[in-house]
Parts: C-alpha cells; structure tokens; sequence
C-alpha cells in the first residue's frame, strides 16, 4: 500500500501536525527546509486490533526550500502496510516469548501466511534492528538498562521496548509512548521495508 511521494513518520494527533506545519517545526528528511501544508494524501484504511479498520487521511506537506512534497504518516503506521504497528508488534511479542504461526495468527486474527510474511522478514534482520534500536537506547536513556538474556527476534524486540521506555521517560511531555508507535517513528515506519536499517529515519 503505497501513499505516493517521500513518507516523513509524525504524530499520530491530526491537530498536532497542523501546529507543527504552522509553526515550522518539521524539516524536511531531503534538505533539512521547513515544510509547510501541501494537501492530502488518499484515505488509507489500516487495520487494528479489535473494532473496525481505522481510516486516515494523511497529510501532505511540501518543502520551502527544495520544493520535494513528503506524506505525513501517522506513527501508528507501517509503510506499505494494511494492519497498524500495534498488530504487528503484538505478533512479533508473541513470537518472541515462544508463540507459534498458528497460535500467533489467531491472536491477532489475520492469516497464518501473512504473520509468516512479517515474522521472517522481521527475523530476517533481527540482529541489525536490536543494534539500531540498543544504540538508540543508549543514545535516550539517562542510565540505560541494555536488553541481556534474548538473541535473535527475541533480543530485537526487547531493544525495541527498551528504547521506546526511554523515549516515555526522557520526554514525560510525550505521554504514554506505545511501544509500536516509538519503534514505527524510529524507523520512519520502515521497521519491515527492504534495505531497512540500513538508512533509518527520524531516530533523533
């Protein structure tokens, strides 16, 4: 599921998006210019965790400087994604803590051929997502506590739920920081696009 133009990951409150673009407060991910309103983007329909699918109207935006027009997405979303962070995190926690694909597919109510898809994407590149998200950790938290104990898809979950605490605890204005949320603006919602972490975005 494409948006179309460059994808910047924002927060997921409409209203604070359009404070934002008012007062320039977003850069631009291609030079660094402040961007301003430039539209929307299509009506997405992203599915959750229990209840109906949830429809969105990114914003787009356009840069004052270079002129390049990106998509705001929502940080409860993946890029090219139908389901929301939440349903993918919550099916990589239950792999993680020893689930099955069957036993995981009816947790989160999809296929067992679609949690397959994410489980061996997300394993496949388990090792550079713990390291990314480790040293994101230890860049944020005012006295780190490393993830120990876990290797593999098991390890680079908990260095994701490491770093999205010490996100809540070093910005407390932010709130209650979801887990899939921080790690979705981490990876500029790329957590599961190709090439990703090689070039992560939106990690300050």
């Amino acid at each position: 599921m494409t948006l179309g133009g460059v994808v910047l990951t924002v927060n997921g409150d409409r209203d604070v998006v359009e404070r934002q673009l008012t007062g320039g407060e977003l850069s631009c991910p291609s030079c660094g210019g402040v961007l301003g309103r430039w539209g929307n983007a299509c009506l997405r329909r992203v599915r959750v965790l229990g209840g109906p699918d949830a429809e969105l109207v990114p914003r787009r935006s356009r840069c004052r400087g270079c002129g390049a027009t990106h998509v705001l997405l929502p940080a409860c979303c993946l890029l090219r994604r139908a389901d929301a962070g939440e349903v993918i995190g919550a099916a990589l926690e239950a792999a993680a803590a020893g689930g099955g694909r069957r036993k995981i597919a009816g947790l989160v109510g999809r296929p067992e051929s679609t949690v397959r898809g994410w489980l061996r994407r997300f394993a496949g590149r388990a090792e550079e997502v713990r390291v990314f998200f480790t040293l994101l950790l230890a860049r944020t938290g005012a006295d780190p506590v490393m993830p120990a104990g876990a290797a593999g898809l098991a390890a680079a979950v908990s260095a994701i739920a490491g770093a999205a605490a010490a996100v809540a605890a070093r910005w407390p204005q932010l709130g209650e920081v979801p887990v899939w949320s921080a790690a979705s603006a981490a990876s500029g919602g790329l957590l599961l696009a190709p090439g990703w972490p090689g070039g992560g975005r939106n990690a300050s």
